[in-house]
This record gives C-alpha cells, sequence and structure tokens, in this order.
C-alpha cells in the first residue's frame, strides 16, 4: 500500500484562463488581513491598543501595504536578486511585478511591517489637523504581533494547497510511505525535484506520461504542468498512473503553519494577557517565531536555485530566524531593563484611551 496521500488540490478557487484566476493564496491573504483587522479592534476596544478602534482597518492597510511591499523586495533581495534587473517586453514588464509567479519572503514581510508600526505610531491626522492613536512604536509593533500569527498560518496553508515548498523526501518513488506523508505532483517541477532517487523504469514511465499531456512541438516542461493540471482538476487516469512515480514527503506546511501560526498565536496572546513594557510581545514573537522557523526548516527543502543551500548547514530561512532570535533577546534584554510604563492587557477590558 502506497500510504502517502495524494496531493490533488486546485489552486485555483475560479480558474479564469491559463494561469489566471481567483487563487487560494491570494484569498488567504485576503482573510488574514480580514482577522488582524477583527484582532485590532477587539484590543483597541477593550484598551489593550490606544490605536483608535474606528482606525483599525486604517492600521491593517498599513501594514498590508508594509508586509505585501516587504515580502516582495525582501524575496528578491534575500533569495532571488536577478527579479531586480528582470526587465521584459511583455506584461508585467519587471520580473518584481510578476507576482503570478509567486515569491514573497516573510522575513521581509517583517521589515516592511516595522516601517508601516513606525507610520501608525504617529497617531491619525483628524479634519481639524490634530491626531489621535500617537504612542510608541514599539507598542503597534506589539498588536501587529498579536494580528500576525493568523495571516501566518493561513499563508502556510495556502503553500500547502499550492504544493510549494516541499518538504524532504521520506520515500522514494514506488516504496511504501508513513500514513502522514504527502506525493506532491509539483515535485516534477526541477525546482522543487530535489532528494528524488527514479529507476529507469519509473523514469521511463514518467517520461510516457508527461509525453501523453503535452504536444509535439511543446516543450517538456509544459507537459508536467499539464499533467499537473489534470491531476488538480479531477483525472482520476492521470492520478492513477502518476501517483506511483511520485516520493513521499513531509507535509512541512502544514508543520510551520501549526509552528508559526497557531503556537505562536497561542504564546503571545497568553503573554498579552497582562499590560507589558513596549517592545515585550514584539521580542516574544522574534524569538518563538525564529526558533519554530529554525526547527521546522530542517525537514524543508532549501532552495535549489541558491548557490549554497545550506551555508554552515542551516538554510538561508534558518539563518534569518536566527538572527531574528538575536534580535528578540536583545530587544527582550533591553526593554526588561527600562522603566517604560507598561501598556496592552487585553485580559481586564479598560477604556482605551487615544493620544492627541
Amino acid at each position: 500500500m502506497l500510504a502517502a496521500w495524494l496531493h490533488d488540490l486546485n489552486p485555483f478557487l475560479v480558474r479564469i484562463s491559463g494561469d489566471f484566476g481567483i487563487r487560494w493564496y491570494g484569498l488567504s491573504y485576503v482573510l488574514g488581513f480580514v482577522i488582524a483587522f477583527l484582532a485590532i479592534r477587539f484590543l483597541a476596544r477593550r484598551g489593550a491598543a490606544v490605536i483608535p478602534a474606528e482606525r483599525a482597518m486604517d492600521a491593517v492597510l498599513y501594514g498590508a501595504f508594509g508586509a505585501f511591499i516587504g515580502g516582495r523586495v525582501g524575496y528578491a533581495i534575500f533569495y532571488q536578486p536577478s527579479l531586480l534587473i528582470d526587465f521584459q517586453s511583455s506584461f508585467p514588464f519587471w520580473g518584481m511585478l510578476a507576482l503570478n509567479q509567486g515569491g514573497m519572503a516573510s522575513h521581509g514581510g517583517m521589515f516592511g511591517v516595522l516601517v508601516a508600526g513606525w507610520l501608525v505610531s504617529r497617531g491619525f491626522k483628524n479634519d481639524d489637523g490634530t491626531r489621535t492613536g500617537a504612542c510608541p512604536t514599539l507598542h503597534v509593533l506589539d498588536t501587529f504581533a498579536l494580528a500576525a500569527p493568523f495571516g501566518l498560518f493561513l499563508g502556510r496553508i495556502a503553500n500547502f494547497v499550492n504544493g510549494e515548498l516541499l518538504g524532504r523526501v521520506v520515500a522514494q518513488p514506488g516504496q511504501p510511505a508513513p500514513w502522514w506523508s504527502v506525493r506532491f505532483p509539483q515535485e516534477l517541477r526541477a525546482e522543487e525535484g530535489q532528494g528524488i532517487e527514479y529507476t529507469p523504469t519509473q523514469l521511463l514511465e514518467l517520461q510516457t506520461l508527461v509525453g501523453e499531456h503535452q504536444l509535439p512541438d511543446q516543450p517538456f516542461e509544459v507537459g508536467i504542468e499539464n499533467l499537473i493540471t489534470a491531476v488538480q482538476t479531477g483525472s482520476i487516469e492521470a492520478a492513477q498512473r502518476l501517483e506511483p512515480l511520485l516520493s513521499a514527503r513531509h507535509p512541512s506546511q502544514i508543520y510551520q503553519a501549526i509552528a508559526e501560526g497557531l503556537v505562536v498565536a497561542a504564546l503571545l496572546w497568553l503573554v498579552a494577557r497582562k499590560p507589558r513594557t513596549p517592545g515585550i510581545v514584539s521580542a516574544c514573537f522574534l524569538i518563538t517565531y525564529g526558533l519554530l522557523r529554525v526547527a521546522t526548516e530542517f525537514v524543508r527543502l532549501p532552495d535549489a536555485h541558491l548557490a549554497v543551500q545550506r551555508p554552515l548547514g542551516l538554510s538561508r530561512g534558518q539563518w534569518l530566524s536566527a538572527a531574528m532570535v538575536a534580535a528578540g533577546i536583545v530587544l527582550i534584554v533591553w526593554r526588561a531593563r527600562s522603566h517604560a510604563e507598561p501598556m496592552g492587557g487585553w485580559a481586564a477590558r479598560r477604556e482605551p484611551e487615544h493620544s492627541a
């Protein structure tokens, strides 16, 4: 029995044409920002956030743009610098704008949120020129930190639906596999095909199957994409023939959804029950997210296009996460020694205080 589950989820809620449509990945971002809005408004109404409840959506929009721009720029800087100089004659003309091909870095997104937090901390301008909601930047970042894990959870679930950021191989094609493992058709793509060992017979069967899904004048890669699409759109024959030719892998996206989303959220909201010195919640986020990211990436494939995939035994994402842990430790020591007045504390309802 090939116990592993065959991943046949369709990344599109609605496919309009070709590679264009409404994707679950995009919907995960939208839902993440909606939950962030509800969380910030909840904190504001309980007096645990200085951000006025009626300006919660404004704060989320700042955070959303910061996360989006930072995530895209961070991906280019940390993982694929060629996007910065990738200019084409066809739409969207610049590789940085080719969002349909994916490419967001959570570490870069956090830098963007840092800038957004500073902007929100300046307060919101009223019609008479005054400002409300001005507060320490670290308090805003604490508020953002409480909302962030929900979006991180949904983003990792979307990674799983897309069949991207694959985990390590636990069983080769045709071999029995643990019940919890997953066989991803997306591993046929060159950048995801690390760690697979085919027998000559399996390789011939795979080439034949892919060939049946491409026209004579089309490249092999087109046949692969057509085969993956056939499985995702319910072709039982394609699924049955392809399954024995796929390896079984750790569902690392699910591990990271639980770790970066649910575990981090539970810990942060527990810490934030009581008023804390501004920056303490953010420091806890940096430390816990960083440690869990380092741990879970040991069962995730490193980025194949990097020249050195695991310098000194750690992936690029693990090194960035280790830097987050170090920054969190420095921040928590600094803020623990400060004499700043504690803020927040959602467990005890208080009247919101808005600074002018």
